[in-house]
């Protein structure tokens, strides 16, 4: 590929997998140069009944700060009940860091993942056209995922759904576990071991210091 540059990069985006949703449900498409925190101020103004509460919208009041219209009137559209982030590639942990921000901040919510394939074509060009190259044309499946936050109740049979505050049980089972010894325990332990043998450096019964061998030979 040395004769070649990479021209333009088209990317064919996988159909969503969640059927029936409503026309109204927000999709937030998560790329590698997307900043989190836009990210989530549009999807907390779409999610939370206060989207003020955010400390980005503390630093920088909304013009509708002292309207009686409520949160619809700030963001100009309804609440969504229903939220969904995408990404593929090298965005999908930022798309996973996005929802876990918003299922913390949002309690309650269901929670459904699916993972798919996006088709990404690159188009490379003969850096010499004289030379009598054709133009490449190169196909790539990246990996993408979808999470669906839901605040009202999902299919728990389907595979990839979460329980709301699923998180807060993960995280009490592993203080359990730290608490009841575990690898920390066993280190502790190890560490224990090491320290209580009679080896190393230190000084024992028979050893002498340089002034008391001096003072011996002295005497004899």
């Amino acid at each position: 590929m040395e004769n070649y540059s990479k021209a333009r990069v088209v990317e064919q985006p996988s159909a969503c997998p969640f059927p029936n949703l409503s026309a109204d449900t927000p999709e937030v498409r998560v790329k590698d140069g997307s900043k989190i925190r836009n990210l989530l101020r549009f999807a907390l103004s779409r999610m939370e009944a206060d989207p003020r509460g955010t400390e980005e919208q503390q630093r920088r009041p909304t013009p509708d700060e002292g309207s009686q219209e409520g949160p619809q009137e700030a963001v100009g559209r309804p609440l969504c009940k229903q939220i969904i982030f995408t990404a593929c590639g090298k965005g999908v942990s930022k798309a996973i860091t996005c929802a876990e921000i918003v299922k913390r901040r949002l309690k309650g919510l269901h929670q459904l993942t699916k993972l798919t394939y996006s088709k990404v074509l690159e188009v490379w060009e003969p850096l010499e056209p004289a030379a009598g190259l054709d133009s490449l044309t190169v196909s790539r499946n990246l990996p993408a995922i979808w999470i669906l936050l839901s605040k009202e109740p999902l299919d728990w049979d389907q595979p990839g759904y979460q329980a709301p505050g699923r998180y807060d049980a993960l995280w009490a089972q592993a203080a359990v576990r730290e608490e009841g010894g575990g690898v920390t325990g066993q280190r502790a332990g190890h560490r224990r071991k090491r320290g209580g043998g009679g080896g190393g450096r230190g000084k024992g019964s028979g050893h002498q210091s340089g002034r008391s061998r001096e003072s011996g030979k002295g005497q004899t």
